[in-house]
C-alpha cells in the first residue's frame, strides 16, 4: 500500500487529509514538526510527502531539502503562503508540486496520483504481486509455472492497478492512463478488461483480486 507522509502543525489540517487520503485507499502517517517528520522518516517507508511551509523549529523548505536529499522522495508542498517568491522557494527547495491553501482535496488527491504515475513509470518496470510477476519491458505476465501474454490494454490495467496495491483507482484514471485523454468510450470498456482481468486472475493467481469499490473505482489486493 502506498504510504503518504502529511506534515502540519495543524493537528486538524493532518487529521482532514489523513481521512480522505484513507478513503481513498492511501496509508498516511502524519507529523507536526519539521523535526517530528524528520525522525519519523528515518524508521518509516514513505512514497510521497505532503508538507506544510510555516512549521515551528524547521520550515516545510529545510525539511523538503532534507527528504529530497536522503530518500530522494516526491514531496508537495501544501501551504497558505501563496507569493510567487515562495512558490519559487518552494520548487527550488526540490518540492514536485506546490498547491495554496485554502484547497479541494480532490485536486490534493489528482496531484498525488499524477505525480506517483511518473514516479511509477521509472521505478516500476517489474511488479512482484502476489504470485505473479508483471514485466513491463516485456509485456509478460509470470506465474510459478508458466509466462502468458495478455492483450495489450487488459495488461496495461492490471499494471496499473498492481503498481499501487490497496490503492483504489477510478474509471477515469483508469482510462487516462492506458487509452489516454482523448478516449471517445465510456465506462463500460473498463468495466469488461476488469471483467476478463479477473477471469484470468481467478486461474492464475488466486492469491489475488480486483475488488470494486462502489461509486468509486477498483483496486487490486491479496485475497483474505
Amino acid at each position: 500500500m502506498t504510504r503518504i507522509l502529511v506534515v502540519d502543525d495543524d493537528q486538524n489540517m493532518v487529521k482532514f487529509v489523513q481521512i480522505e487520503l484513507n478513503r481513498f485507499g492511501y496509508e498516511v502517517v502524519s507529523a507536526y514538526s519539521g523535526n517530528e517528520a524528520l525522525l519519523l522518516m528515518r524508521t518509516q517507508k514513505v512514497d510521497l510527502a505532503v508538507i506544510d511551509i510555516m512549521m515551528p523549529e524547521i520550515n516545510g523548505f529545510e525539511v523538503t531539502k532534507e527528504l529530497k536529499k536522503i530518500y530522494e522522495i516526491p514531496v508537495i508542498l501544501l501551504t497558505a503562503r501563496h507569493q510567487i517568491e515562495d512558490k519559487e522557494k518552494g520548487f527550488k527547495s526540490g518540492s514536485d508540486d506546490y498547491i495554496v491553501k485554502p484547497f479541494e482535496f480532490k485536486e490534493l488527491l489528482f496531484r498525488i496520483q499524477a505525480i506517483l504515475r511518473r514516479y511509477d513509470k521509472h521505478q516500476d518496470e517489474i511488479i512482484c504481486i502476489g504470485s505473479i510477476k508483471i514485466d513491463g519491458r516485456s509485456y509478460e505476465v509470470q506465474t510459478a509455472s508458466e509466462t502468458l501474454m495478455l492483450p495489450l490494454k487488459e495488461f496495461e490495467v492490471l499494471r496499473l492497478l498492481a503498481s499501487r496495491p490497496k490503492s483504489v483507482f477510478t474509471r477515469d484514471q483508469i482510462i487516462e492512463s492506458v487509452w489516454g485523454i482523448n478516449y471517445a468510450g465510456d465506462d463500460q470498456t473498463v468495466n469488461v478488461h476488469i471483467k476478463r482481468i479477473r477471469n484470468r486472475l481467478s486461474t492464475w493467481a488466486p492469491d489475488l483480486q480486483i475488488t470494486t469499490v462502489r461509486g468509486v473505482g477498483y483496486k487490486l489486493e491479496g485475497v483474505t
